[in-house]
């Protein structure tokens, strides 16, 4: 089983569980520093291995009028702020080849986007930076046609690859996690990672903008862990109600705490069974 090294601790699968988490969109320090603040502190707490997760640009919007995020630039400069005063490795997405050289300069895993994962040259570049590269598997995608993700990355020369569920389309303005889809892409003989938060997203749902079930992810992100995988990806905010970006998908900053000592103690009864999960 294929696991990766990342600061002090390693991505796996039969690892402890690894946390993606932090703020859906980069949209001003204040709000950055204060999730990243409280992930740290209860992530230390729990001793759960920890990425901040944060995005400077959120292309894939509902309307032209949607808020997109700080741009390339002061959004790197908000990660590596993060990185260096919670010494936390972290982690963005790309949506155009030209941004993986500059943003390979301060993350430490790429990610690429559910829509643009079969982006030939956006898979190649940022393959070529030699960062790790978590691959969101797109909600019109099998679990199984992931194969040929990896197989891109790999021939650009890069085996070092996380694979990230976040459900499928069903029907419209509706998504659904097949619990199956874990057990597959596991086969793939990658680590993988279960994005609860976007799993929980209604898109569309509200118009000009997307929904969510906020409420639901805690249940949700048990059932994924119950897979026996390598991690989750959940976003906060001080205020979901009043971000910028997927509040009605983001949890309370102030819920952190129960629900990530719910799901470390989760994890640690998985992992410790007999059965070869």
């Amino acid at each position: 089983m294929s696991t990766l090294k990342i600061k002090n601790f390693t991505i796996g699968n039969q690892e402890p569980m690894t946390l993606m988490a932090g703020v859906n969109v980069l949209e001003s320090e204040p709000v950055v520093m204060a999730v990243a603040e409280k992930f740290a502190e209860t992530t230390s707490s729990l001793n759960i291995n920890w990425i901040f997760k944060g995005s400077f640009d959120k292309a894939n919007r509902s309307s032209i009028s949607s808020f997109r995020g700080p741009g390339l630039d002061e959004g790197l400069k908000m990660l590596e702020k993060v990185k260096s005063e919670f010494d936390a490795p972290v982690i963005t997405d790309i949506h155009e080849p030209s941004q993986a050289d500059p943003v390979s300069k301060i993350c430490d895993i790429i990610q690429i986007p559910a829509f643009l994962c079969r982006q030939t040259d956006l898979v190649v570049a940022a393959a070529k930076t030699n960062k790790i590269i978590q691959f969101k598997k797109p909600q019109f995608l099998s679990a199984p046609e992931m194969k040929n993700v990896i197989e891109k990355c790999n021939q650009a020369g890069n085996n070092k690859i996380t694979l990230c569920e976040r459900g499928n389309s069903f029907g419209y303005n509706n998504l659904v996690v097949d619990m199956l889809n874990f057990q597959i892409m596991k086969d793939l003989d990658v680590p993988v990672i279960f994005d609860a938060t976007h799993s929980l997203q209604l898109p569309g749902g509200l118009g000009d903008a997307a929904g969510g079930r906020r409420e639901y992810l805690l249940p949700l992100a048990k059932a994924g862990l119950s897979q026996g995988i390598a991690g989750l990806f959940i976003e906060a905010h001080p205020d979901p109600d009043s971000a910028k970006c997927d509040g009605p998908c983001a949890i309370s900053t102030e819920e952190i705490p129960y629900i990530l000592s719910q799901l470390s103690e989760l994890d640690n009864f998985i992992k410790n069974q007999d059965s070869d999960i």
